[in-house]
Order: C-alpha cells, then sequence, then structure tokens
C-alpha cells in the first residue's frame, strides 16, 4: 500500500483506517516511500513516478516477493502505475485512489496541487499551511481529521533534512513535466492488469476527471465514485473502501474456488 505525497505523509498515517481490514485477509506492505517517513530523504531524479517505481520493485527483491497487488493513493497511485507499466510481471491487481500524473500536463494545475508543491516555498512550512492543505484539500469533511494527526504530520514535514530536500517539487523542465502525465504514455492501452480506480467527487487535488480519462485508456479499469470525498477516499469512506478493495483483490481466489 503506497501512500500520498502530501507534507508529512508515511505509509501508516495514510492507511491508519484500513491495515486491519487488510491483515484479515492479506500479508500487508506499507513502505514509506523515497524522502518520506523513515525512509531515506535522498534526491529523487527528473522522472519522479520511475524512480520511486524503481525503489518498490528493489524492496520486492529484497524481500523475495514475486508479484504483489499493489495499492496506491495520489504519488503511491502514480508509483503503482509506472511499477505495472515499468515491471509488468511483478504486479496482479491495482487499486489507484486519485493518482498522481494523470492528465497532469493538461490544463492548470488544481488550487489544492499548487499548495502541495508549495508548502516548501515562501515562508516555508507552517503548521497553518499545513492544516489548510489536509483540511480543505485533502478532505471533503475537516472534522474527520483531528488535531494530533495534523501535527504529527507538520512535525514530520520540518524534520531539517526534508526541509533541505523536499521530496515533492515543481519539475525542473517541460520534459519533466510531461513525463508525469500518464495520459501521453502509450503503453496504458496494452495493460491489461485487473485495475480499480477510486476517487471523491470533491477531490481539490486530482480532478475527477481522471478517473474516466484512465477508463477510456486501460483495457481492464473499473471505476467507482464516493460523492461528498473529497482525495483521500481511503480515509472518509474507509468502511466502504475496505470492502470494495478487498472484494477486489480477493476476485482471482473467489472465481478458482467457483463462488
Amino acid at each position: 500500500m503506497l501512500h500520498g505525497g502530501g507534507p508529512g505523509a508515511s505509509g501508516l498515517s495514510n492507511y491508519s483506517r484500513n491495515l486491519d481490514a487488510m491483515a484479515r485477509q492479506f500479508r500487508v506492505l506499507v513502505p514509506d516511500l523515497p524522502g518520506y517517513g523513515r525512509s531515506s530523504k535522498s534526491a529523487v531524479d527528473d522522472d519522479l513516478f520511475g524512480d520511486l517505481a524503481a525503489s518498490m520493485i528493489a524492496l520486492l527483491d529484497a524481500l523475495e516477493i514475486r508479484r504483489v497487488h499493489v495499492v496506491g493513493n495520489s504519488l503511491g497511485g502514480g508509483c503503482a502505475l509506472r511499477m505495472a507499466l515499468d515491471h509488468p510481471a511483478r504486479v496482479m491487481r491495482m487499486v489507484l485512489m486519485g493518482p498522481g500524473g494523470v492528465g497532469i500536463s493538461q490544463g492548470t494545475p488544481s488550487d489544492g496541487l499548487k499548495r502541495l508543491l508549495g508548502y516548501y516555498a515562501g515562508e516555508g512550512p507552517t503548521l497553518d499551511k499545513l492544516r489548510r492543505f489536509v483540511c480543505e484539500d485533502l478532505v471533503y469533511d475537516a472534522s474527520s481529521v483531528g488535531e494530533p494527526l495534523l501535527r504529527e504530520r507538520f512535525e514530520a514535514s520540518i524534520d531539517p533534512e526534508v526541509i533541505a530536500n523536499p521530496p515533492l517539487r515543481p519539475p525542473k523542465d517541460p520534459a519533466a513535466f510531461m513525463r508525469l502525465d500518464f495520459l501521453l504514455d502509450p503503453r496504458l492501452a496494452s495493460l491489461h492488469h485487473p485495475t480499480l480506480v477510486l476517487w471523491g467527487t470533491e477531490d481539490r487535488v486530482n480532478p475527477p476527471s481522471g478517473a474516466l480519462a484512465l477508463q477510456q485508456r486501460m483495457p481492464a479499469c473499473d471505476v467507482f465514485l464516493f460523492s461528498r470525498t473529497g482525495h483521500w477516499v481511503q480515509w472518509e469512506r474507509a468502511r466502504e473502501f475496505n470492502a470494495a478493495v478487498l472484494a477486489f483483490l480477493d476476485a482471482d481466489g473467489r472465481e478458482r474456488s467457483g463462488l
């Protein structure tokens, strides 16, 4: 399960409402992506999603895991897609929640994405900037996010190593920007991995129009839109999310048993 790229993000903070349900049925890996949480704060090259995907494949190699289902939110969703595109034999099924990089080069960036990329700019990181991003851009209902989570993420976001080398920043040049857009990658049309795309209709970071764009390009892509839900589907709609994901990932097992 791959987390998003917001300030102070980590695997556990992104999926705290989902892990127990998933672990009852699957072995669950919840890494901190490079630059986040307890992972190294090394610089990411111009191919953001490609570098992240390579790091996750290296993790699977180290753990001697051949194939996995991949669940990814936002930045983690983009990483999941690149894992399937670059290493198709390593991925079984995908669940993508508001994945990053879908149509990002087409049109003006959302206000949420601007706030995300500008978090370390200007006056630098502040608790107010973090609170605004989480409460206005990540979720539809700000009351679902408590002060402890906000402070935990803020403290993680001001780690000196992170401030010196922010893990998510605007692309350096137009070529790097274009590489982020999955809709420009012709390989999507030959990506036959069963994929479930979950998107909040009130997503202020990655527009929900990306859901239909993926479905039109990917041969085995199902889409579910959650009303009155923002960018954090797995948090705001945890019960429905857990049920949908478990049913989708277990489909092969049910088919083998004749159910």
